[in-house]
């Protein structure tokens, strides 16, 4: 009796670290979202993690008339000096802490008149950026999504121009 009760006892043990490691893996998901930002100030794209776990960057991907970059400078007709980018590589990845954001791309527009802003604007909503990233168990995902919110104030014909 006392072998079957030791058994059932390391069975339930063995079951109990089981769910311990799925809760575990389910508490720690990074969850990731692409904030995109237009102010009176500056323009910006950040990949923020609203989840629990850090968030491994692995890739980031551009694409732009069914072209794809791993860097958005590659994408638009602007200074590379002139707004802040991030470059990921091989060998440089990004860790992205919880409630943090990591950024793509900024611009201070403070200075700049709309006229000015406008192509900027324009650029970016031409742009698809997807995001691979995993979390500490090595679970992988993916986030996609469409920069055409920048130009969601013009009207359709102005867009078609």
């Amino acid at each position: 009796m006392a072998i079957v009760i030791s058994v059932l006892a390391l069975l339930l043990t063995l079951y109990q670290a089981y769910v311990q490691r799925v809760h575990n893996a389910k508490s720690l998901k990074p969850l990731g979202q692409v904030d995109l930002g237009d102010q009176k100030k500056r323009l910006y794209i950040h990949i923020q993690n609203n989840g629990l776990g850090p968030m491994m960057i692995d890739k980031l991907t551009f694409t732009k008339q069914g072209h794809h970059y791993s860097a958005i400078s590659d994408c638009l007709n602007l200074d590379p000096k002139s707004y802040w980018h991030i470059l990921l590589s091989d060998t440089v990845k990004k860790v992205i802490l919880p409630n943090t954001y990591l950024v793509v791309f900024e611009k201070n527009i403070e200075n700049y008149s709309q006229e000015e802003i406008e192509p900027i604007r324009k650029q970016l909503s031409l742009i698809i950026l997807k995001v691979d990233y995993r979390d500490i168990y090595d679970n992988t995902f993916t986030l996609e999504r469409n920069l055409e919110w920048f130009t969601r104030h013009k009207t359709d014909r102005e867009n078609q121009h």
